[in-house]
């Protein structure tokens, strides 16, 4: 597998300051397929240099040329589309219709949708007797994920440069490849020198670095809670301004009335998909009690679709293979009962763990208030809507959720109950231009949409 031995700052691949790397692992076959440079804090500190000095003239870029760029972009992304969703199996184990669809083609609709906002924008209101002027906040530190790597890159760089600013970014250790792709992109689709920068890495060296520069105006991460804990008090420190996408726990409440059957197949496909390493995915999911063994059932059938090497890759790493399989261990321990799968490795190679829902779990379980991100899923049941609201709203976190009823009206009005950031209604589609992000524990911030575009963006007022 092709990987550069640089770093990409300042328009150039340049040699790394130290000589460590990192090895980049298959998680399906364990085999190590490539290796990259191991950021230190002199590579930050050169990458944000860079991107200051390019700031003051991509800042003042008109919003068309700005737009025409990211267009430009996201046709390299598009034409490029099999090279990344090769790259993106290779290094995340996600099968590759799951690459081809999701990992490459969701970018290409993310970048486009910025592209057209950058031209049709907004950043200059009158108020009154007040010119309202939105602009850019200056240099990005953005750190990114492994489970959607270029998609998270994307929906932070992207709206980004669209609102003039420039970007440093520091992605994930596991997944560097997809990112280096996305770098040679930028170049290709004609982005001045130092307007972007990629420097990889390990969280607590380079993303430390990152986010504790002085030079670094905000830091968009996406991450755990407990890490973007690190990173708002590092911030916080220095009044630096964070957007923080963070951990999810999210209910998938089925109403009496709703379709049953429908429900509870989309919400074993939701949690599947990507192996259940995302954030959003609705790993609880609350049945009526009349209708409870209903929906185990239906559970089992859907979940025994989902076959290990097939329709469900690998964890990203061993790491979390064994963060996954000790939560289905706790969950037996605490005494839910397991009805499809287990803690047991499905295949003698790569860091798989089979498919596995719960029943029988209580809403002060591990398994259902600590996310596990793995594919594991917790049926709970409840006695009444209000019952179900409490159980939906009991966890710290508040990303993402699902409700389904009778009616769109019915499952409205549940929803509008929720401390979530985003519910989808009867299996209500993806929608690019909509703002995703946490309530509560799951964030401060959002992304996508005009929403994320305003993320980037710090107002200055003339009054007349």
């Amino acid at each position: 597998m092709k990987a550069h031995d640089g770093m990409y700052i300042g328009g150039a691949w340049r040699p790394a300051a130290g000589a460590d790397t990192i090895a980049v692992v298959n998680p399906a076959d364990e085999q190590v397929i490539a290796h990259v440079p191991a950021g230190t804090a002199a590579d930050v500190d050169a990458a944000v240099r860079a991107a200051r000095a390019a700031f003051p003239g991509w800042a003042a870029t008109p919003p068309a040329e700005r737009a025409a760029r990211i267009g430009a972009l996201r046709d390299v992304l598009a034409a490029r589309r099999d090279e990344i969703a090769e790259t993106v199996t290779a290094e995340l184990g996600s099968p590759l219709p799951m690459s081809q669809a999701v990992h490459a083609g969701v970018p290409v609709l993310v970048a486009g949708s910025y592209a057209e906002l950058a031209a049709t924008y907004a950043f200059e209101e009158r108020h009154g007797n007040s010119t309202v002027l939105l602009e850019p906040v200056g240099v990005v530190g953005a750190i990114t994920p492994w489970n959607y790597p270029l998609h998270q890159i994307v929906a932070k760089v992207a709206p980004a440069l669209a609102a003039g600013c420039t970007v440093v970014l520091k992605p994930a250790e596991d997944t560097p490849l997809t990112a280096q792709l996305f770098a040679e992109a930028t170049a290709e689709a004609g982005l001045p020198a130092g307007v972007f920068n990629l420097v990889t890495g390990l969280g607590p060296v380079a993303g430390q670095a990152l986010a504790a520069h002085e030079d670094v105006d905000l830091v968009s991460f996406t991450g755990s809670t407990a890490v973007g804990k690190r990173i708002g008090a590092t911030a916080g420190g220095a009044v630096k301004r964070v957007a923080l996408e963070l951990g999810g726990k999210s209910a998938n409440v089925i109403l009496p009335g709703a379709d049953l059957a429908r429900a509870v197949n989309v919400g074993v496909a939701n949690v599947m998909s990507n192996s259940g390493q995302t954030c959003s995915a609705w790993t609880r999911m609350l049945v009526d009690a009349d209708r409870y063994e209903e929906a185990v059932a239906l559970a089992i059938a859907a979940v025994a679709k989902y076959v290990p090497g097939e329709r469900v890759g690998p964890l990203v790493n061993a790491k979390q293979q064994a963060r996954v399989r000790g939560y289905i261990e706790k969950g037996i321990e605490e005494g839910a009962r397991v009805v499809a799968g287990g803690p047991g490795a499905p295949l003698g190679t790569g860091y798989y763990v089979s498919p596995t829902v719960f029943a029988d779990v209580t809403p002060e379980m591990t398994i259902a208030q600590e996310e596990i991100f793995g594919p594991v899923i917790s049926i709970l049941k409840y006695e009444d809507e209000d019952d179900a609201l409490r159980i939906a709203n009991g966890t710290v976190y508040g990303l993402a959720g699902a409700v389904w009823a009778a009616d769109d009206a019915e499952a409205v009005a549940f929803a509008r109950r929720m401390d979530t950031g985003q519910v989808d209604i009867n299996g209500g589609r993806f929608n690019p231009l909509a703002p995703f992000g946490g309530y509560k524990q799951s964030g401060v911030g959002r992304e996508l949409g005009s929403h994320g575009l305003a993320e980037y963006l710090q107002t200055k007022s003339l009054q007349f």
